[in-house]
């Protein structure tokens, strides 16, 4: 084990990913766009209030950025003739969304501050009002992250997790971000809040959904309704169902609980309890079942921690976008 640790962070320095940025600060708009941070909680005030699925949807698209070339918006990229974007990625394609509720917040932005804030930068902090606007913890965000002139397809199959994964391969997908394993635990609690599709919960009702939750006849009642939406055989790939169906709009720790009754609707998240390998990671999952508070200040520190994620050619050879659609010409 000690020698995976080694190699994992000896790849880290390798590919010059660091998840401690002494770039970044909070002032870092404070002469160019002092209402930056008004700005976006406005937007997306708006956005969660006309649908609090949104804020899984940001949640979620700051996550992928920020597992492919660090927090640098190249998620955001749109094909064109001479790059080829993630959006189509493995763990993307059909399900990634908020790239129009990304626009809205960039057009408002650019109209204050010209060519001032980072489309990284916007994401990063439209994940945090996001999380606070459905009840989840406030921390504060380190600016000045620059906008990447590529992205990585390859790296996003890669690096991204997924949904079947068994507790090793996600550990290590972590710890190649710079990220500890109670890291990992707190940032998965994010599935407090959002949805997940048919195609990618399919094999979690139809494997051992009934082994890891027993014969609870409520568990069994929430069994059938997943099999009604999902078909073993296939077809209906984009029904989708809450990842935490007892509180799927508030973001709190029920999540954690369910996977104490087995419940939980992802393989890769129930792994995180159920798992034979889940020494770590069971221990995390009871305490933040537990204790919300304790959860909350975690998964606060862990998203710092995975903001400040950067590569160096996004620090020396980044931009400020446009639009965050495009590289700038």
């Amino acid at each position: 084990m000690k020698f995976f640790i080694f190699t994992i962070f000896s790849i880290i320095l390798a590919t010059g990913l660091q998840a401690e940025d002494p770039y970044l600060n909070l002032d870092y708009y404070k002469s160019s766009c002092p209402s930056v941070l008004d700005i976006v909680k406005r937007e997306m005030e708006c956005a969660v209030l006309s649908d609090p699925r949104n804020a899984a949807i940001i949640l979620r698209l700051h996550f992928h950025d920020c597992f492919v070339q660090g927090c640098d918006g190249s998620v955001l990229l749109d094909d064109t003739y001479t790059l080829k974007g993630e959006k189509d990625a493995i763990p993307n394609v059909n399900s990634l969304r908020g790239f129009d509720l990304v626009d809205r917040i960039k057009n408002k932005l650019e109209s204050e501050c010209p060519g001032a804030v980072s489309c990284a930068d916007l994401l990063t902090i439209a994940a945090r009002d996001a999380v606070v606007l459905v009840g989840g913890p406030y921390w504060h965000v380190p600016l000045g992250r620059k906008d990447s002139r590529t992205a990585s397809i390859s790296l996003a199959n890669e690096n991204i997790p997924l949904p079947n994964q068994g507790i090793p391969t996600l550990i290590s997908r972590f710890l190649y971000q710079g990220l500890s394993v109670t890291d990992m635990v707190a940032l998965v609690g994010g599935h407090t809040i959002g949805v997940a599709r048919c195609e990618n919960f399919r094999e979690r009702i139809y494997g051992d959904f009934e082994t890891t939750a027993g014969t609870n006849p409520l568990s069994e009642t929430y069994l059938n309704k997943l099999k009604s939406i999902c078909p073993a055989g296939g077809g209906n790939e984009d029904s989708i169902s809450a990842l935490d169906y007892s509180t799927p709009n508030l973001f709190d720790n029920s999540f954690f609980q369910l996977l104490l009754k087995g419940e939980g609707l992802l393989n890769s998240d129930q792994e995180m309890y159920s798992s034979l390998l889940s020494l770590q990671t069971k221990d995390l999952v009871r305490k933040y079942a537990e204790d919300s508070l304790a959860f909350f200040q975690q998964f606060s520190d862990s998203m710092v921690k995975m903001g400040n994620i950067t590569s160096l050619e996004s620090l020396s050879d980044g931009e400020v976008r446009k639009n965050c659609r495009y590289v700038n010409t």
